[in-house]
């Protein structure tokens, strides 16, 4: 049985050697995977953000156990920043969430950012797809801490959580754009903490201030060391899937996924293309050489290949 089929067969083993494939890029094993997914299952994808230190690892441990209880089998992929040096990473999500390590319905797979900016792993879209294949569902997606621009988890999930805390400065900056904008839940976390009140007042004023068309993400909070809110964050985030259900925009976040991902492998496949040429060497050579500008020898190359 080759190793697609065991991981459709939900063994676990497969599918962490499926992962680990996958991450390193290995063109046999992507292959495979794209031979099964056309048709396959669509499990609910949930997209967990925000500044480092929010409790966002925690409050995914704590949906977990709201969701086991539910009778749920659940993926995560948990990313953690990598070195820019070594390219390693501590993988620390993964230690968060130790108390479900004996759990077979539960799957926890960190990935190191290995340096890409977004929030995300190159290799995320990877993990969700083979974890939908063993029908874990939903799949968690948790992101690095980021900042008010690292939004490329909405075009992963279907519904994106913002979690912030009181903990973490002067709220205003939480409000700036990027990350506030993507938002379709905001989570309050660390709640039993002084300034959660006012934050969740920012919170509020900043979303009135900006269109969100006809779905105004509710702010839920929770106090993740302690369970609490987990519950009621999953129940608001039903919701939003309920409403995109019926609004058809599921079907539009889904097909501007494949667009983004088709974009994503374009690009890439473009540029190793360009790398792996005789015309990239020569350009590379003239600006080392002192003899074009970067964007000249590029100019010329573009010309030169009629892109």
């Amino acid at each position: 049985m080759d190793l697609i089929s065991r991981v459709i067969s939900r063994d676990t083993r497969a599918l962490a050697r499926a992962l680990t494939l996958a991450e390193n890029g290995d063109v046999a094993l992507l292959d495979e995977l794209d031979t099964r997914l056309p048709g396959g299952a669509q499990p609910a994808r949930i997209g967990i953000t925000g500044p480092p230190g929010s409790g966002k690892s925690t409050l995914t441990s704590a949906m977990v156990k709201v969701l086991r209880a539910q009778g749920r089998r659940v993926g995560v992929v948990a990313v953690d920043p990598s070195s820019p040096f070594s390219g390693g990473a501590l993988l620390g999500d993964r230690l968060r969430m130790a108390e479900h390590t004996l759990d077979a319905d539960v799957f926890v797979r960190s990935m190191a950012s290995r340096g890409r900016f977004g929030g995300l792993a190159i290799s995320a879209e990877d993990a969700c797809d083979l974890m939908a294949l063993a029908a874990y569902d939903p799949v968690i997606v948790e992101t690095v801490g980021v900042g008010q621009s690292e939004v490329d988890i909405a075009k992963l999930a279907d519904t994106t959580v913002v979690v912030l805390t009181p903990a973490a400065g002067d709220s205003v900056q939480a409000l700036k754009a990027g990350i506030m904008e993507i938002a379709d839940v905001v989570a309050i976390n660390k709640a039993d903490q002084v300034g959660a009140e006012r934050l969740e007042e920012d919170v509020r004023e900043g979303m009135e201030l900006r269109p969100h068309g006809s779905w105004q993400p509710p702010i839920v909070r929770t106090t993740a060391t302690e369970g609490k809110g987990a519950a009621e964050l999953l129940e608001a985030i039903a919701v939003h899937r309920k409403h995109l259900e019926t609004s058809g925009g599921l079907e539009q976040i889904r097909r501007a996924r494949l667009d983004a991902r088709l974009l994503d492998l374009a690009a890439a496949g473009v540029v190793q293309a360009l790398q792996d040429s005789a015309a990239f060497r020569h350009a590379r050579a003239a600006v080392a050489e002192g003899r074009q500008s970067p964007r000249q020898a590029i100019r010329a190359l573009t010309a030169k290949l009629k892109l």
